[in-house]
């Protein structure tokens, strides 16, 4: 939340449910931390499967993709959290408090949209892979409903932490609105 990141706004306190979101949004990034591990550990194994000992691998590289496309996907909320998302800030840095509210309700209200399209998709998706019981076409037959399970949870949470930023950007008090660059407010 804002309070952790800016200390301007370090007497504010947000709201228990933002609070509550804010630490389920970490453990899934730390989720999503150790599904990386998982994934270079694996990619370590592989390499070591096929070059030290001349065999050949079954399920490494699969599992790889599906570790990293599940770390991505169920990181969004904790990388929103941060602030850590992709963002053109130049405007929004040049413009007056309030200018930079309306901005900020704006553009999350348009991601809200896209999160909210991507959730009822995913949703389908997983729901195809479940009731039809598909599986991967490669010989380890990964069932596919696992991964596809990651897209919902995934844009579901990244959904709840940008409505928590919206209640923030429009509710909250000025002192309480993020740094845009964090790592650059630390003394």
């Amino acid at each position: 939340m804002p309070a952790d990141i800016s200390p301007a706004g370090a007497g504010y306190r947000p709201p228990l449910v933002l609070r509550v979101l804010a630490a389920v949004s970490t453990a899934f990034g730390v989720m999503a931390a150790f599904m990386i591990l998982a994934a270079v550990l694996v990619t370590c194994h592989m390499i070591f499967v096929r070059s030290v000992l001349g065999q050949s691998t079954i399920w490494q590289t699969e599992a790889v993709i599906y570790l990293v496309i599940g770390a991505t996907l169920l990181g969004l909320s904790y990388v929103q959290k941060l602030r850590g998302h992709v963002g053109v800030d130049l405007l929004p840095g040049l413009l007056p408090v309030g200018a930079r509210r309306v901005l900020a309700v704006i553009v999350m209200a348009l991601t809200i949209a896209m999160a909210a399209a991507m959730l009822w998709y995913g949703w389908h998706m997983f729901e195809l892979a479940w009731s039809r019981n598909w599986k991967s076409e490669s010989v380890w037959k990964f069932p596919l409903w696992i991964t596809y399970l990651c897209i919902p949870l995934g844009f579901g949470l990244y959904l709840l932490q940008l409505l928590a930023d919206l209640w923030l950007a429009a509710f909250a008090p000025p002192q309480a609105l993020p740094i845009p660059h964090p790592e650059e407010s630390l003394d």
